[in-house]
């Protein structure tokens, strides 16, 4: 293992939101995080803003790359690998494509360090730990927990470097599928709307007018009586993109416990969003591949019931 993150829990997230300090910014991020813990780890040179040390005072204008590292215990060395079944849809000496289940955590969240992807991945392929952070464990992207479907992990740090190059220059195309409360105004429809953290309620995401550029595309594919299946296609990567943004048009995610109805028509354990296809360039490769997760029986089974 790195021995630079032997004694940190490190994290790494790009700010949302603009004109917030510091230390109330990581405040949002953090559930179980307060003020004063925040204070005291921008104190202790613990907290980066664009790989520089910054005071709590600071001012987020959006879009910094904000790096925490939290002091772990002792004997707390950071994830440790776990025997976590993974479903492999596609591999090679460079990357994995993993089928992600719902309900799964995909990195570590502070104070809780176990059952995640990233656990699982250090179980399978343990080399990734001689390059990768243990938090990160070469994981490319991410996907919110109830979120089943496609989620791409380098095996070496050539891979990796080569791979987020295409995230950041939106060179990945991915594809979802969604299926949301009632029908939206026009079958097919782009929504461009900044993204950022929701000024009442800061656990949450939401459209605001400082927010950072956020563009999803949708596509209807079937109509029901009181629902529609979306294929969805996301062009930016903010914190819960569609299911803001299919809030915002008054088409919140079926299950969605944050952004959609209080009183759900249909009862589900998860939300009904999953990642269906994934299209990249692979490092070595001459053309671009794409990876595909079937949709999971219990959604297909939601939408066998559906009257129409």
């Amino acid at each position: 293992m790195n021995e630079n993150f032997q004694n940190y829990h490190t994290v790494e997230f790009t700010a949302e939101s603009s004109d917030q300090r510091l230390d109330k910014a990581l405040v949002a991020r953090f559930d179980d995080l307060s003020r004063v813990q925040a204070q005291n780890l921008i104190r202790e040179g613990l907290v980066t803003v664009n790989e520089r040390l910054s005071k709590a005072s600071y001012r987020i204008e959006g879009g910094e790359v904000i790096r925490v590292r939290f002091p772990l215990p002792a004997d707390d060395a950071g994830p440790e690998p776990e025997a976590i079944p993974l479903h492999v849809l596609y591999e090679n000496d460079d990357l994995a494509v993993i089928d992600k289940p719902a309900g799964m955590v995909v990195h570590p969240a502070y104070g809780h360090s176990s059952g995640t992807l990233v656990n699982a991945v250090l179980a399978r392929w343990p080399h990734i730990a001689d390059w990768a952070e243990a938090e990160r464990a070469g994981i490319v992207h991410r996907l919110d927990k109830e979120t089943s479907g496609v989620i791409l992990i380098a095996k070496t740090q050539d891979a990796h470097a080569y791979l987020q190059a295409q995230f950041k220059e939106r060179a990945v195309h991915k594809q979802y599928i969604a299926l949301v409360e009632g029908t939206p105004d026009t079958p097919e429809g782009i929504i461009n709307a900044p993204i950022g953290r929701d000024p009442k309620q800061r656990k949450r995401m939401a459209v605001t007018r400082d927010g950072r550029e956020a563009i999803t595309e949708y596509m209807l594919v079937e109509h029901y009586a009181d629902h529609s299946l979306l294929h969805v296609f996301p062009h930016t990567g903010r914190t819960h993109q569609i299911r803001v943004h299919m809030a915002f048009i008054g088409h919140p995610i079926v299950g969605d416990g944050v952004y959609g109805r209080r009183k759900q028509r249909i009862r589900m354990k998860r939300h009904f969003l999953h990642a269906a296809a994934l299209t990249f360039s692979p490092p070595h490769a001459d053309a671009s591949l794409t990876v595909e997760a079937p949709l999971p029986l219990p959604l297909q089974s939601v939408l066998d019931k559906l009257p129409r």
